[in-house]
């Protein structure tokens, strides 16, 4: 009995860990992707700190990215930027990848 509680309570542990291993990756993915589009919008450095930090919260709003990217897709817009639902889409797929990149190499 005790093996079975040991191994539910590491499956747990697991669990929790890779929950929290995937909302630092979320978190870091939209701040770079906040930090690409407030380069887009030639944003300075305090007002792209303060947009990266926006962008984590949007994503705060409801369950999965299109928070995000209706975010992005409205401020890009309009700052007056030439950028498509698909570019945005494109960009956060690059940033997930470099996120967790990042997250694993300092793991």
């Amino acid at each position: 009995m005790t093996d079975f509680k040991d191994r539910e309570r590491a499956e747990e542990a697991k669990f929790a860990m890779d929950e929290e291993t995937a909302f630092k990756v979320a978190a870091r993915r939209n701040r770079l992707l906040g930090e690409w589009a407030a380069g887009l919008m030639d944003l300075t450095p305090e007002e792209t700190e303060a947009y990266k930090k926006a962008v984590v919260q949007a994503d705060f709003e409801e369950a999965g990215d299109e928070d995000v990217v209706r975010k992005l897709l409205g401020d890009l817009t309009q700052a007056g930027c030439d950028v498509s639902e698909s570019d945005v889409r494109a960009r956060l797929l690059e940033c997930a990848i470099e996120a967790k990149r990042q997250y694993m190499s300092e793991s």
